[in-house]
């Protein structure tokens, strides 16, 4: 068949593809009500690109009473048209992610629709606004329910006026109710953007983190000093340059920078959809080399700031403290002092549960992997351990059993999945293999609770099919 011309005959194509994998067909589900409110089978918190994800696997196994919900206006969830300061995504052009597999979903159908064959080809990379527009596609052609400028607050555990279990979701459009609930907000799933104590102690006017919003326009002229060397680092150094700042200093802890991208290596299938069920000594073994490493800068992040005459890189020379001098930032190094007139973090993110509000009762509780683990000396490495310890459904373990045992029923699809996964939370190029393996997760737990009501189902069930004819059953 000819590819399609233009959006209209693409949906009709999807229309076509979904209503042919659409087996097994049955809904299965019961919709429940508690106190007279709904309780939906499952809410997920975000709805950037893993939210849509699982959303999608969920609507494709007939789990339709589910809601997305964000706290970014319509458009705006997840990075790419926020803090994402890169000119394209770094992950091939040809990935798969969202689509799940299904080929009139994924980008390189999209965009061809638009723009053709010949231009799809002649990019190189995916621009991060258009992978933003595809996104917002895949939502209104998947039909899900996405309710935007929702704040998410604390979970706790409810039950349905026929005993059954369910979640609590605060919210600042009042309480939700759902048997099963997905935390996909990403970065800060479990944890928080981190910087350094003595840049957080610095006026907000002084410093930012890669992650924040930047009025870069206000550089111009001025000195900007950037801590870390990953690609978010490079990216707003670029941002700066490209605004007009004096001179921008890079300033990279370690002596050799980091130019090898490990997580080209592990995109395969046996990593990405078999190293959860290795033993936690493989799980460790590889992943703290991974994340020891550090993610590295790619050639054309580095071609940026280079471009650029008044870009410097520092290496081996980490921050060690700041303070304000005449209204200006002397950041102290392990080489001297050094002076800026404004800071900005690339320092990434730590986990840690007690800073999710949403996790305010269960925190304390949830597994790390500290508590589950112990590698050898020569791969110790305390960043690491305080990464959440996730069952085989990506749902939260208790550190001391029984204490609360229902977060059993809150599924983590961020970069807190790390550890226990890979990139399976945090990658497009693992999505096709990990929004199902999470959606399959929450319908086993659906399921699981519902054996009573199916089974009684099931000895009810008394639909024939054929009539029999009297006439050829032989008489007695």
């Amino acid at each position: 068949m000819p590819a399609p011309r233009n959006l209209t005959e693409l949906e009709a194509d999807i229309s076509r593809d979904l209503e042919l994998v659409a087996h097994p067909r049955a809904a299965w589900l019961e919709a429940k009500t508690s106190g007279g409110a709904p309780v939906l089978d499952c809410l997920i918190i975000g709805a950037g690109q893993c939210g849509l994800a699982v959303a999608h696997a969920l609507k494709r196994d007939k789990v339709s009473n589910i809601l997305l919900i964000d706290r970014a206006p319509e458009g705006k969830e997840g990075p790419w048209v926020t803090y994402a300061r890169m000119p394209t995504l770094r992950s091939w052009k040809d990935q798969n992610g969202p689509d799940l597999g299904i080929p009139s979903l994924t980008y390189q159908a999209w965009h061809e629709a638009q723009f053709g064959a010949a231009h799809f080809a002649a990019m190189r990379m995916i621009p991060r606004e258009a992978w933003q527009d595809y996104l917002n596609w895949l939502r209104r052609v998947l039909a899900l329910p996405v309710r935007n400028g929702v704040d998410a607050g604390r979970i706790s555990p409810a039950r349905t006026d026929d005993g059954l279990p369910c979640l609590r979701v605060e919210s600042s459009a009042g309480p939700y109710l759902a048997r099963k609930v997905v935390l996909a907000t990403g970065q800060e799933g479990v944890g928080e953007w981190w910087m350094p104590d003595f840049l957080r102690a610095l006026p907000a006017d002084k410093r930012a983190h890669s992650a924040d919003a930047i009025d870069f326009a206000a550089l111009k002229g001025r000195v900007v000093a950037v801590l870390g060397a990953g690609a978010s680092a490079f990216d707003n150094a670029a941002m700066a340059l490209e605004a007009g700042a004096a001179e921008v200093h890079l300033f990279c802890r370690r002596a050799d920078p980091m130019i090898i991208q490990p997580y080209r290596w592990l995109t395969f299938a046996g990593f990405m959809r078999h190293i959860f069920e290795m033993p936690d000594e493989w799980r460790w073994r590889f992943m703290s080399y991974i994340l020891g490493l550090r993610e590295g800068f790619p050639a054309d992040t580095y071609a940026r700031v280079n471009a650029f005459p008044n870009f410097t890189m520092h290496v081996g020379r980490p921050w060690t403290g700041a303070r304000v001098v005449d209204g200006r930032v002397e950041l102290a190094t392990t080489r001297g002092a050094f002076l800026a007139d404004y800071a900005i973090c690339g320092t990434g993110v730590r986990m840690d549960p007690a800073l999710i509000p949403a996790l305010g009762d269960c925190a304390n509780n949830i597994a790390l992997w500290a508590d589950r683990y112990t590698p050898p000396a020569e791969e110790a490495s305390k960043r690491l351990g305080e990464f959440p310890y996730l069952a085989a459904d990506y749902s939260f373990v208790e550190k001391r059993v029984g204490e609360t045992p229902w977060i059993r029923d809150i599924h983590l699809f961020g970069i807190g999945t790390t550890m226990s996964f890979g990139p399976a939370g945090s990658s497009i190029n693992a999505m096709t293999m990990a929004a199902p393996r999470l959606a399959a997760g929450v319908t086993r737990g659906l399921f699981e609770a519902d054996l009573p009501r199916l089974y009684g189902e099931l000895r009810s069930y008394d639909i024939p099919q054929v009539v029999l004819d009297p006439s050829r059953i032989a008489a007695e």
